[in-house]
């Protein structure tokens, strides 16, 4: 049977590394390194004119190591390994999820372009789009889950923004309502969009679904970009990004990102290649976890509204349509209205023992943080309404534990919520 062929989670044990070459080694040693020796001067030639394009690579070529700022072993096995989840042509490694993202951003547009972009996004992202981007030329326009594509095209096209759209940058589900974009119908868009001269890409932030929950590229996505610190990394002990797509595109990507500097430390990368191995088993557990404290929430008192796929049914319209056709499974990423406030939110958050109170997601050790005031805390409060984040917002990242450990402390802290509410009531 071809190598190839295995299922990604078997490929994750050996992947891309060549035991042969690092003295039997069945893991992948660490190259912390930063720079590499040539056989000859002739080598070294070659070896640069290939990275820096000066010639195409004859039967097969591949450019050889030449400095960590460039490529590593390491950096290399990561690439190869993520491109399997996806079936992606290429991936470029970062060294923060922003960076994957900014990097890719500033590559595809320059100063005149439109930037659409789904609303909600994390807040980091919605910063540096809404604060940074407009300084360099770059005009960006939102739109939301609710409005439907020809929509979006008469808004432009009454703008006069229609020819000057060169990405659509989406985040589905969106952080940290989880509310669902139509991945097809975007990429569409971008096509409806382009010219002979101009494509229109079509980039979507995958963090909240990882590699395994949703392929955007099977579903027309030109770029798929991870927080790699998620899910990826696993447990908590690294920051790190990627992005997947075509050979050519992530070519262009990969050279940005050689003078911006920010590719993935070889440690970095190696300890990413190190979680890969249980991404699979960790996910599915997670998953599993995060439905049945979803199912507890829903009867809860305490709880108002939750925002969870695993409980979308046929009444919730497009958005149950859109997960039926695009998510293989609910994730594990939730959020729910308490009764009350900020006083009762921040009670229930301060009463977690299990479940720490942290920014960030998908790792091992569930998670539990208030969005207005934590990472969505930069954004105008009119733009929060619009974004449906209130004072009253909770999200959980839930994770590996014992279920029933989790939903005891989940339910033990409504319950010192519930008694601060029952207080100001009273009073």
């Amino acid at each position: 049977m071809p190598y190839q062929k295995f299922q990604p989670e078997s490929l994750m044990m050996s992947y891309g590394h060549q035991s042969g070459m690092a003295r039997g080694a069945v893991k992948a040693p660490l190259y912390q390194t930063s720079t590499f020796t040539f056989e000859t001067a002739e080598q070294g030639k070659d070896y640069f004119e290939l990275a820096y394009g000066l010639r195409e690579p004859v039967n097969g070529e591949a450019p050889g190591m030449i400095y960590s700022r460039l490529n590593n072993p390491n950096l290399e096995i990561l690439e190869k390994r993520l491109c399997l989840w996806d079936k992606a042509g290429g991936c470029a490694a970062f060294a923060s999820g922003m960076a994957a993202i900014s990097t890719t951003v500033f590559e595809f547009l320059k100063p005149g372009d439109v930037l659409l972009y789904s609303s909600p996004l994390y807040g980091g992202t919605v910063h540096f789009i809404t604060e940074v981007l407009p300084r360099f030329g770059i005009q960006v326009v939102p739109f939301y889950y609710d409005q439907q594509p020809e929509a979006i095209l008469r808004h432009l096209k009454a703008n006069n923004q229609s020819h000057r759209v060169a990405m659509i940058y989406i985040e589905t589900p969106a952080n940290p309502t989880n509310t669902l974009i139509d991945i097809e119908a975007m990429s569409v868009l971008a096509k409806t969009l382009s010219t002979e001269e101009r494509q229109v890409l079509t980039v979507v932030d995958n963090t909240y679904m990882g590699p395994l929950w949703q392929h955007p590229l099977q579903l027309g996505a030109d770029l798929v970009i991870y927080s790699a610190t998620k899910y990826i990394g696993g447990h908590s002990d690294v920051i790190a990004g990627a992005v997947l797509g075509s050979e050519d595109l992530i070519a262009r990507i990969k050279v940005l990102r050689t003078f911006f500097g920010s590719m993935a430390s070889p440690f970095d990368a190696w300890l990413l290649t190190r979680s890969l191995e249980t991404l699979k088993m960790r996910m599915e557990k997670q998953t599993r976890n995060a439905q049945r404290v979803a199912r507890f929430l829903q009867q809860h008192p305490m709880v108002e509204n939750i925002h969870f796929l695993g409980l979308l049914t046929e009444s919730d319209g497009e958005q149950y349509r859109i997960y039926q056709r695009q998510c293989t499974a609910p994730g594990a990423m939730l959020a729910f209205d308490i009764k009350g406030g900020e006083k009762e939110a921040f009670t229930f958050l301060n009463n977690l023992h299990l479940v720490k109170l942290a920014v960030s997601l998908g790792s091992t050790e569930s998670l539990a943080q208030h969005p207005a005031t934590m990472t969505h805390a930069g954004i105008p409060e009119d733009v929060l309404a619009e974004m449906g984040i209130s004072e009253k917002l909770v999200r959980l990242s839930i994770g590996v534990e014992n279920v029933r450990d989790l939903i005891e402390d989940i339910e033990f802290a409504l319950e010192k919520a519930a008694e601060v509410r029952e207080a100001e009531v009273m009073a």
